[in-house]
């Protein structure tokens, strides 16, 4: 049987490529009782801040052709809550976990990765600098090369976990950001989080969501999120976990074929609650019939 095991930094091996993206998996106990989580590569819990957020108002997601557009807010029950009540679930699961962070401004990141420094059960954290739906931190951070890079420095100062900074693709050269990022200390790159969007009511003449604008998620993005990988993997030198519309094994493939060194899932949970254990057999059913014995064997093997 194929070696799905991928080492996404020196001493982060996962056993399988496959990783639940933050904000479409809850903190991993909501789909415990769909399938055994401990069986994905990781996962990736809903992005965290140092005090509980409760978000946007209004009406905070719809469906798009395609897709979905949301506009949460990053509600979240606060890093404190989540140590207490959710790591523990998630240990006893036997899931790696992966946490997703954000906050407000420099200190704010550099004083959740402190916290989290150390804590048995976390294999990573991942920088959410790329958020389009929230007012203050998140983008305003991931937008500019230079911004980004401050941010990621001072993260790295705070924790000797290994980071992953997830990138926004609402920018003009993604591959700068991806540099920027990589050269002050990020250990990889997640891409991409949402496209910013908009949904109009006709009838009331008002837009759909109470933010105005949100995220744009789902098969819509996918050849968008394809090419940015692509374009990124060509850029740096430390491994990319593509992100984007990713709704089957053969969706998950591409990515891979085009260099990312793991997938992570993110609007197909919420269709197809198991759909995260499927594209894990999907993979190896793929390679196994093709003879691979290493998963890391087919990782680029993209001719162009």
């Amino acid at each position: 049987m194929v070696d799905l095991r991928v080492e996404i930094v020196p001493g982060l091996v996962l056993k399988n490529p496959v990783l639940s993206a933050s904000g479409t998996f809850g903190y991993g106990r909501e789909y415990a009782s769909y399938f055994d989580v401990a069986k994905l590569g990781a996962v990736i819990t809903k992005g965290l801040s140092l005090k509980p957020k409760i978000g946007n108002p209004g009406v905070r997601i719809t469906e798009t052709a395609c897709g979905m557009l949301n506009a949460i807010g990053l509600e979240n029950i606060g890093i404190d809550s989540f140590l207490a009540n959710e790591l523990p679930v998630l240990q006893n699961l036997g899931a790696d976990v992966i946490v997703n962070i954000f906050g407000n401004n420099q200190n704010d990141y550099a004083a959740i990765a402190a916290k989290l420094d150390q804590v048995e059960g976390i294999r990573a954290l991942e920088i959410n600098i790329s958020c389009p739906n929230v007012k203050a931190g998140g983008i305003q951070f991931g937008t500019d090369p230079e911004s980004a890079a401050r941010l990621v420095a001072a993260v790295r100062k705070a924790t000797t976990l290994p980071l992953i900074t997830k990138l926004s693709p609402n920018v003009t050269d993604i591959t700068a950001v991806a540099r920027a990022v990589a050269d002050a200390g990020s250990d990889a790159l997640s891409l991409i989080n949402t496209l910013l969007g908009l949904a109009i009511d006709l009838e009331n003449k008002r837009p759909v969501l109470g933010n105005v604008t949100g995220g744009l998620s789902g098969p819509a993005i996918k050849p968008v999120a394809l090419r940015m990988v692509y374009q990124v993997v060509q850029a740096v030198s430390i491994p990319v976990i593509g992100i984007g519309g990713i709704a089957s094994a053969e969706d998950a493939l591409e990515f891979l074929m085009v260099g990312a060194a793991a997938i992570e899932i993110g609007t197909a949970n919420f269709i197809n609650p198991q759909i995260g254990i499927e594209i894990v057999e999907g993979i190896r059913d793929y390679l196994d019939q093709r003879k691979y014995l290493k998963i890391t064997d087919f990782i680029g093997c993209l001719q162009s």
